[in-house]
């Protein structure tokens, strides 16, 4: 199973590029976390930043969208989303929208709407978190020390 970050932007500081490898150079080889940045584009509408989303996409992906009105989860529910999607053996694509949001194009095809957070985060800041969460998850799976309860 390969996990695909798809998210609108592709000049994130340095910070941001950095925070993300961390996390995802730490995963091991059977479950890759890959970034996939769309350009968002001087003045073109969401609506296009959607268009290049969704077409990113692989016909056999299970899509999740983060978006503020998905299903919230903690930690423990994102391990065990982690092993079911594994046990299906499909890639996963995780799509994060621009500074306005994902598009309602996007949120349809997605398989599953999941929200971080009743917080609001800044786009860039999203990976980070996506990818160090993602790490924490495999960490409980693997029962690593990592995650303390």
């Amino acid at each position: 199973m390969k996990i695909r970050l798809i998210a609108v932007g592709d000049k994130p500081r340095s910070w941001v590029s950095e925070g993300f490898q961390e996390y995802a150079r730490r995963l091991p080889s059977q479950t890759p976390l890959e970034l996939v940045e769309i350009p968002a584009g001087k003045g073109r509408p969401r609506a296009d930043q959607g268009q290049r989303l969704l077409k990113a996409l692989r016909a056999d992906d299970w899509v999740v969208a983060l978006d503020e009105g998905g299903s919230t989860c903690d930690t423990q529910a994102l391990a065990d989303k982690l092993a079911d999607w594994r046990m299906e053996g499909r890639d996963i694509a995780m799509l994060v929208g621009g500074a306005d949001g994902l598009p309602a194009a996007c949120l349809e095809r997605a398989d599953e709407t999941l929200s971080l957070s009743k917080l609001t985060f800044p786009h860039e800041l999203v990976r980070v978190i996506v990818a160090e969460q993602i790490y924490r998850a495999w960490t409980i799976l693997a029962g690593h020390p990592y995650h303390r309860v």
